[in-house]
């Protein structure tokens, strides 16, 4: 597990690989838009725990930073426009908020774990 995270959070490359998690869930919810499925942040959930757990806090913050914007041009009517969402709308991103939060939290743990785990297992085997 240690070469999976070897990604450091602050590192230009934890960032990269928050913006490449906001390309691919964005491509993702097009292709989910596109059969008709109208989640508007169901994609990015995923993305924002991924990173977490990959890259550390700071790229799951950028993916939750980049994320709704996004959203809200892309995939919120009038489609490609910024303008005032609807009270549901703001449920759907202040749910998304949240969430985030609670991903970002529990990628963190996670972290945490597997960091304690390998540093177990390799005091165990000197």
């Amino acid at each position: 597990m240690r070469t999976l995270f070897r990604v450091q959070p602050w590192s230009a490359g934890a960032f990269a690989l928050g913006l490449a998690s906001v390309f691919v869930a964005a491509a993702i919810q097009g292709l989910l838009f596109q059969v008709g499925i109208q989640l508007y942040f169901a994609a990015f959930l995923p993305a924002v725990f991924f990173a977490g757990l990959l890259a550390g806090t700071p790229a799951a913050a950028l993916v939750v930073a980049l994320s709704v914007p996004l959203v809200w041009w892309a995939f919120i009517p009038p489609y490609f426009e910024f303008t005032s969402p609807m009270a549901a709308d703001f449920d759907a991103i202040t749910m998304f908020l949240l969430l985030s939060l609670l991903l970002i939290f529990l990628a963190d743990a996670c972290r945490a774990a597997i960091a304690l785990s390998d540093a177990r297992a390799a005091s165990s085997e000197r």
